[in-house]
């Protein structure tokens, strides 16, 4: 999952120890059905039916591994809530991780495998290792 422009100018930021920025605590996961774009712009996230965006935190990622690139990846599931009705702005097409449960920043943005109409009854989730980001030389997405 690529970050967007401004979290790749505040990691730059932080290694030269600038103190402005601190990174958030919780982090959490959404849903988009247009494609955010890498200002972190352009997301469309469902209103209706009960969606949630889901709060991560370090226990929900392996440490940092690799190199060129580096990666963390999901050690738990992620699951949102279960649809109490159709979600609007459906089918949704892409992940978010942004700084707050609503509002808030965007730190990344990736395209999901397969698009997903959640309607009364789903659960939409990620499973163990389903979500990785990556940072470092060689890194598509």
């Amino acid at each position: 999952m690529p970050f967007v422009d401004a979290i790749e100018q505040a990691i730059l930021d932080h290694v030269f120890q600038d103190p402005d920025w601190a990174p958030s605590t919780t982090l959490h996961v959404g849903l988009s059905s247009t494609t955010p774009t890498d200002a972190g712009t352009n997301i469309t996230e469902p209103t209706t039916g009960g969606y949630a965006r889901q709060p991560v935190g370090a226990s929900t990622f392996s440490a940092a591994s690799g190199t060129a690139p580096a990666a963390k990846t999901t050690t738990s599931a992620i699951t949102f809530p279960t649809a109490s009705a159709d979600w609007d702005n459906s089918p949704v097409t892409h992940q978010t991780l942004h700084s707050a449960s609503t509002a808030g920043s965007v730190y990344a943005w990736a395209a999901l495998a397969a698009s997903k109409d959640v309607n009364n009854g789903d659960t939409a989730s990620f499973g163990v290792g389903q979500l990785t980001f990556r940072l470092g030389k060689g890194t598509p997405g």
